[in-house]
């Protein structure tokens, strides 16, 4: 993947985040009754709004951090990872939110300097290789709820829901996801239900203005995001 910046959610955090996929639908034409039937296709894409983005005058490195994404970005061309919030949703086990936790690894070691491997409250794998442009995936639960529908997870940056199961087989879970994949999704792929990103571009060059406030001492700028759809058919 190429040089791709992740937004800093933790530093630059915006109070609301809207992320919908924008369905692709093609019409057949009126029918003499005057219906006219619409039908989806596979494509589609990710559109998502960082609103009120706070930023305070006297936090310089937000400002900082926000220029030198800007600068970096370029406008439109630029690659950005755009985190999700998924916490409504999840598939935690408790119904709720829950925090990783800290481990030993499998032998009961820790890394070289001495940190513990950080264990995150959700495990899913995927089942089989999910090929570019399917629209269903089957997921094989570890750690998680006996429920997949509804949910969100990225893998390598490309951001999928899931739909109604079109089979359960024990902690196998088949699904339908929107949009259609964007990447080979391999046997075993570990995928991210807790923290997922989606792969976009600036909706607009001109994204990233932001207000410098002297009265109000910050601004709360919102930011607009594409999924990075030319990316990922460039690999197809």
């Amino acid at each position: 993947m190429p040089d791709v910046i992740n937004w800093p959610t933790c530093l630059l955090t915006p109070q609301q985040v809207q992320a919908n996929v924008v369905a692709f639908t093609r019409s057949g034409g009126r029918s003499l009754g005057g219906v006219e039937p619409v039908i989806r296709t596979d494509l589609g894409y990710w559109a998502i709004d960082y609103t009120g983005i706070v930023v305070q005058n006297r936090y310089r490195d937000q400002w900082r951090t926000w220029q030198a994404m800007r600068t970096k970005l370029g406008g439109r061309s630029g690659l950005i990872s755009v985190r999700v919030p998924s916490s409504l949703s999840a598939p935690y086990l408790s119904g709720r939110f829950e925090p990783g936790t800290d481990t030993l690894h499998s032998d009961d070691t820790t890394f070289d300097d001495d940190m513990l491997y950080e264990q995150g409250a959700i495990s899913v794998v995927s089942v089989g290789v999910t090929p570019i442009g399917s629209t269903s995936i089957s997921l094989r639960i570890i750690k998680a709820a006996a429920d997949l529908v509804g949910v969100r997870f990225s893998y390598n940056h490309a951001l999928y829901e899931t739909g109604p199961a079109t089979e359960i087989d024990g902690d196998t879970w088949t699904v339908s996801i929107t949009p259609a994949v964007r990447e080979l999704i391999p046997d075993g792929a570990d995928l991210n239900f807790e923290q997922p990103t989606c792969l976009c571009h600036l909706a607009e060059d001109r994204g990233m203005d932001v207000t410098q406030d002297a009265i109000n001492k910050g601004t709360r700028p919102n930011v607009s995001f594409i999924e990075a759809t030319d990316y990922w058919n460039s690999l197809a």
